[in-house]
């Protein structure tokens, strides 16, 4: 019996965290919509933002391409985009160092003091909420969100690989 209820618990604790991811993603999604509103952006470019920002991150690179393959867009959507973007100051466009016919697409510094002071002011109240939070449980919560980062991930690869293979057509 004391099987069942560590399963019954441990389902009602993923369930919690599942949901608390769901509010979590909405409370980020409503604070990109407001930095974007705020900043003259529009939702795509925003999204766009995001992957070159993630991107760098990680310390890989992002083409008008490679933006295009990921967002879904025509390369005439993208080419504006990233025309948008660049006036903005946004974004900037910068040679590839490994293969001169590439562009590299990187947040220019001006793009990148605007998403500071917003960040800023987002990781102070981050800062004010996790205060009282012992080190251990917020090193149990990294891991706990890395570990549904990777299984979201592995999700929307599973997603891409599907819509990707050819459709049966039946008649």
């Amino acid at each position: 019996m004391a099987f069942f209820d560590r399963r019954s618990d441990r389902l009602r604790l993923e369930k919690l965290l599942d949901g608390d991811l769901r509010r979590l993603t909405f409370e980020a999604d409503w604070l990109a919509r407001s930095f974007a509103a705020e900043n003259g952006l529009s939702a795509t470019d925003f999204r766009a933002l995001l992957f070159v920002t993630a991107a760098e991150a990680t310390g890989t690179s992002v083409t008008a391409g490679d933006l295009r393959r990921r967002m879904g867009l025509s390369g005439a959507a993208i080419t504006y985009l990233v025309e948008r973007l660049t006036e903005s100051g946004h974004l900037r466009r910068e040679a590839d160092p490994n293969d001169k016919r590439k562009v590299i697409l990187r947040y220019a510094s001006g793009g990148i003091a605007v998403a500071r002071k917003f960040l800023a002011e987002m990781d102070a109240h981050s800062h004010r909420a996790l205060e009282d939070i012992a080190d251990s449980d917020l090193d149990a919560a990294h891991r706990t969100f890395a570990a549904m980062l990777h299984s979201m991930t592995a999700f929307r690869v599973e997603l891409d690989d599907e819509s990707s293979k050819p459709q049966d057509k039946a008649s």
